[in-house]
């Protein structure tokens, strides 16, 4: 007689790929309309499934689970952060976490670049002006932005991708600078030809500039404030495809107005979709809608990596991207 299969339910519409997957291994329930669930909806949800499959959209927080029930048994994260998830309740519930590191790598790393050269180059100003019809021809001095060979950049997180978007920025000509809770090893450091800072006020001070590829924990919230902001060079730009909420993103607002800061590059945002309206009435800011890590590869990779989770799970193994407290 067959064996029962495992009961799974998936928060947001997945590329077609992995939604046929999930058919053919497991009793999935899919969501036709793609927008992020209420929390009792996710209540009720997990009421009902042994594994759920959140993403980023899901605020999974210890009220959440509290009313889960005792069905649920994994919680096979469709994304590699999960600052979005209370791990530590779930655990305490019995509730495993997975996740889906290392896939988003490359691509967030190629969106660092995109954002570096559409802010010091001014991209987004040039194809305003072609899309206004505006346009009359070439001019000596119009539109001039500034070389990137040669500036200092400097990673805020030297982990795959800091790592990725150093190999990148290097192949332009740029300086690689980096800070990190821990320094590189030495043959690491050597092959980025990256140099460490220990302080990261004396890193800010002086790069032309600052890319933020760390995530968002306790320690890292407003890691840019107003006062390390200030810090920058009144010529330098900021970019961030990592976590929203390691900008301050009002004083960030406030310093690009004033002219202290050049330019921003933002992918990520403080609130969510709720991001300070200023933003938007400045020339020299880039407003990206979270797109860093959206290529079709890379979502199906991701979605290859929670079908694994779930699958080592369902035989009876530790999921191989088992988020534990040593990640958290």
């Amino acid at each position: 007689m067959p064996s029962k299969r495992l009961s799974v339910t998936v928060t947001r519409r997945l590329p077609d790929a992995v939604e046929t997957r999930m058919r053919e291994l497991f009793d999935v329930t899919l969501r036709d309309d793609d927008t992020p669930m209420r929390a009792d909806e996710l209540v009720d949800a997990m009421k009902t499934c042994d594994v759920l499959v959140p993403t980023v959209t899901d605020e999974i927080t210890a009220g959440v689970l509290g009313q889960a029930g005792e069905r649920l048994k994994l919680i096979a994260n469709y994304g590699a952060g999960v600052d979005h998830i209370d791990v530590a309740t779930a655990r305490q519930r019995g509730v495993l976490v997975s996740n889906t590191p290392g896939v988003v790598t490359e691509d967030t790393a190629d969106m660092t670049m995109a954002l570096i050269l559409a802010v010091t180059r001014r991209i987004p100003e040039g194809l305003a002006v072609m899309q206004s019809g505006t346009w009359d021809g070439w001019a000596p001095t119009a539109l001039m932005g500034g070389r990137i060979a040669g500036r200092r950049l400097g990673i805020l997180g030297m982990g795959r991708i800091g790592q990725a978007v150093a190999k990148r920025a290097r192949a332009f000509g740029m300086q690689i600078h980096y800070n990190n809770r821990r320094r590189l090893r030495p043959e690491v450091e050597d092959a980025l030809d990256a140099t460490w800072w220990d302080s990261l006020d004396q890193m800010v001070a002086r790069m032309d500039i600052i890319s933020v590829n760390c995530p968002h924990t306790p320690a890292t919230f407003h890691l840019m404030n107003a006062r390390r902001l200030k810090l920058m060079k009144p010529d330098a730009v900021i970019v961030n495809t990592a976590r929203g909420e390691v900008i301050d993103e009002n004083a960030l607002t406030r310093m690009l107005r004033a002219g202290d800061i050049a330019g921003a590059g933002l992918d990520v945002y403080e609130n969510g979709t709720a991001l300070n309206p200023r933003l938007r009435e400045l020339k020299n800011v880039v407003l990206l809608p979270h797109m860093g890590s959206a290529t079709l590869e890379g979502r199906v990779e991701m979605g290859e990596k929670v079908l694994l989770n779930i699958k080592t799970f369902d035989d009876g193994h530790r999921p191989p991207d088992l988020v534990v407290p040593a990640m958290l």
